[in-house]
């Protein structure tokens, strides 16, 4: 069995702990809030953020990266994406030769707009290092509810290594070599779940809602395509796959915020009540940023940028969109 290190103890991280420590590795979790793990350690159970999912006898509650990292065979990072860097350079020093990085954060860094294999790069042997993203709720996860995700690296094997690490018989994943279009599909996703909120919010329907996902992959996959990505990842799981279940459900953070700016709340409110990380806040920023960057028309993003800082309202957004000018489907702006 394997001992693998879990940074980050939020809801994802929890889950995939779960999965690993049901096979019987030794997961070792930690967190830069000790009030959290002293919670967690307290209830056998992450109550903040992956409430009734009680914690396997294998999860160990690591009070710092030193000790969560001590002979690891693999470190998984789940910060949000912004502190991603900041989590790979306090880690790093105890990060031993030959660690397969597995990293779950889906979002591009704002100020640079790099995606984070882009940040790893900078610390991290990158022949060692997998993305993993999918159709993945943590709460399903958690309770061991059946899931498919892909796992992505530029070596092959590392990618299979992982996949091997984490299969079970509810837990399935698939091996890919196109770790930007993992990354940009797994990210881009939130924007549109965001959308998909909003449109809820205002009371549109199921043709509203299917319309801005089908657009909204025609956009992700538009940059995509101009950062290098392969257009087959986009109808993979961690493109359209990820995008139908957080663009439907409930657990999704994105739609849970966009439903609330749709009925009305202002945007920092509405991520505020949600009460954990919107990434599609950030990453809206972000990809609005690389398109104008690339020259990639995004429409759907630029108008829900507008909206979450203050710049349109979502009647405004919504006629907008619908009234732009008439193009065949296949047009790529």
């Amino acid at each position: 069995m394997k001992k693998i290190a879990v940074i980050g103890a939020g809801s994802w991280g929890t889950a995939l702990a779960t999965v690993l420590a049901g096979k019987g590795h030794e997961v070792r979790i930690t967190d830069i809030n000790m009030d959290h793990l002293k919670l967690m350690e307290e209830k056998r159970e992450n109550v903040n953020y992956l409430p009734g999912v009680e914690l396997n006898e294998n999860i160990h509650i690591a009070w710092s990266n030193e000790e969560a990292l001590k002979d690891a065979d693999y470190a998984l990072f789940s910060a949000p994406a912004q502190h991603f860097r900041s989590a790979i350079e306090a880690a790093l020093p105890f990060m031993k030769e030959g660690l397969v990085t597995i990293n779950v954060a889906k979002g591009i860094e704002q100020k640079s707009l790099l995606r984070m294999s882009e940040i790893a790069a900078d610390y991290l042997d990158m022949d060692k290092y997998v993305v993993l993203s999918g159709p993945s709720h943590a709460e399903e996860v958690g309770r061991c509810m059946p899931t498919t995700v892909a796992v992505a690296s530029r070596c092959l094997e590392t990618a299979e290594e992982v996949q091997d690490l984490f299969m079970t018989d509810v837990f399935r994943v698939y091996t890919n070599d196109d770790v930007v279009g993992i990354e940009l599909g797994g990210s881009l996703k939130n924007i549109i779940a965001l959308g998909a909120g909003i449109s809820d919010g205002m009371g549109f329907g199921d043709n509203a809602k299917a319309a801005l996902m089908t657009r909204g992959l025609a956009e992700i996959k538009r940059l995509g395509l101009k950062l290098g990505a392969k257009p087959e990842t986009f109808a993979g799981l961690a493109g359209v796959g990820d995008l139908i279940v957080t663009c439907t459900s409930m657990h999704s953070r994105n739609r849970r915020c966009g439903i609330m700016i749709g009925e009305g709340m202002d945007p920092k409110e509405a991520t505020a009540k949600v009460g954990m990380v919107v990434e599609g806040m950030f990453t809206t920023e972000a990809a609005y940023g690389l398109a104008k960057r690339e020259g990639i028309e995004m429409p759907i993003t630029e108008a829900i940028y507008k909206v979450i800082n203050g710049e349109a309202c979502v009647n405004e957004i919504a006629k907008a969109l619908m009234t732009r000018d008439k193009r065949h489907e296949e047009d790529n702006r």
